[in-house]
């Protein structure tokens, strides 16, 4: 697993979590959340934890550079925390596609659960294929999309069904991010995620007939469906689908809970907000020149090779300051609807209306960590509360 992976080993063993790719971009943040948690007294005991890469100058210089952000001095990040030397290949991009699969394959056979932060579809239901009955047999957990994609989507559905006195059957989500006055950016390894990933949507399909999903019911009204760039009455500006998993994770989970605890499925359609009809222009001509590229081997080239120039500076091979970091900030707000107590969500129109928001820190590199290491620690520390 390229940035910040984790594997989450059995008791008895040397540690019982490693930050795999912990000197990638993403994962240097991990590493300084495990390191926050590890000391802030939030576990039930201590925890024997290490950090693995290709390079051990790399490796220490993170745990360094987690020691002082956290402020315990100098010279003693590296202190009780193992280093561990592995590699999955000659080139370590970023992408879940290439160089997720022996990490996954890897903990699975040796009975670790393991947890990621890809947002590619394609990467995450082709390792459900693949390992599944694997991973059951071993009694272990393979988790995807442990981060900003796809944990407040997730969450936040199921959050709003919680609250909502009645049935509720549908969710419209609406990203917005807003920077402050140093602008806002993303490493470039979301970019060729993104790439690879439009690339290679017909296979996608594929995968998914393969696997033969159930078909999940359509409970109440069906959602509305929206275009490709629409108005948006509740924020007064443009929005448009948002790419990434959420949606994909989110009806994973309603077609467990459907057919396993014989719960209302939840229709979900996720956007993001883009702004005034300045932005949609650019979005449009950015989009077209995007998907036309994505199309040829060496258009993809010339995407991955000039990030910063085809993305109007928004994606950049050196990642957000952490003055940009600090200065950034998500909502996502959260418009459910559904059908009172008492009422038969098949007969009538929806006549209850709910609204959720949940709101996080800067989304890649500071509520990620959050959210992954937290999800490690649920495997820890709650097992005996997850589902089987």
């Amino acid at each position: 697993m390229a940035a910040g992976g984790g594997g989450v080993g059995a008791p008895g063993r040397p540690y019982e979590l490693v930050v795999f790719g912990a000197s990638g971009f993403t994962g240097q943040f991990v590493v300084e959340e495990v390191a926050r948690v590890a000391a802030g007294g939030e576990l039930r005991s201590g925890l024997r934890w290490a950090v693995a890469g290709r390079s051990r100058e790399k490796l220490r210089a993170v745990l360094e550079r987690a020691a002082e952000r956290l402020g315990t001095g100098r010279g003693r990040g590296a202190c009780g925390v193992g280093l561990l030397f592995c590699y999955v290949s000659c080139s370590f991009l970023l992408q879940y596609r290439y160089f997720g699969e022996p990490v996954v394959e890897a903990c699975v056979e040796n009975g670790a659960s393991c947890i990621d932060i890809s947002g590619e579809p394609q990467f995450l239901e082709g390792m459900y294929l693949k390992y599944n009955e694997k991973a059951a047999e071993k009694g272990v957990y393979v988790i995807g999309s442990c981060g900003f994609d796809s944990i407040p989507a997730d969450m936040g559905v199921l959050y709003t069904r919680d609250k909502l006195k009645g049935t509720l059957t549908g969710v419209e989500s609406f990203l917005m991010v807003k920077s402050g006055p140093e602008g806002a950016c993303i490493h470039d390894g979301t970019w060729k995620s993104a790439v690879h990933g439009l690339a290679d949507q017909d296979n996608l399909r594929k995968l998914r007939k393969k696997i033969g999903y159930a078909p999940v019911p359509v409970v109440g009204a069906k959602l509305k469906r929206r275009g490709l760039v629409f108005y948006n009455q509740e924020f007064k500006q443009y929005s448009v689908p948002f790419m990434g998993s959420d949606v994909s994770v989110v009806k994973r989970s309603q077609r467990y809970l459907h057919r396993e605890l014989q719960e209302t499925p939840v229709q979900y359609g996720a956007y993001v907000n883009i702004g005034g009809l300045g932005s949609v222009i650019k979005l449009m001509f950015a989009g077209i020149l995007f998907l036309l590229l994505v199309k040829f081997s060496f258009g993809r080239k010339l995407l991955i090779k000039y990030p910063e120039f085809f993305s109007a500076g928004r994606f950049t091979k050196k990642g957000p300051t952490q003055k940009q970091m600090d200065g950034t900030s998500f909502t996502m707000t959260f418009f459910g609807e559904g059908y009172s107590e008492g009422q038969d969500p098949q007969n009538g129109k929806p006549n209850v209306k709910i609204c959720t928001e949940v709101k996080g820190p800067e989304p890649g590199y500071v509520a990620t960590p959050i959210a992954m290491v937290q999800a490690a620690v649920s495997l820890l520390e709650d097992a005996a509360c997850l589902p089987k």
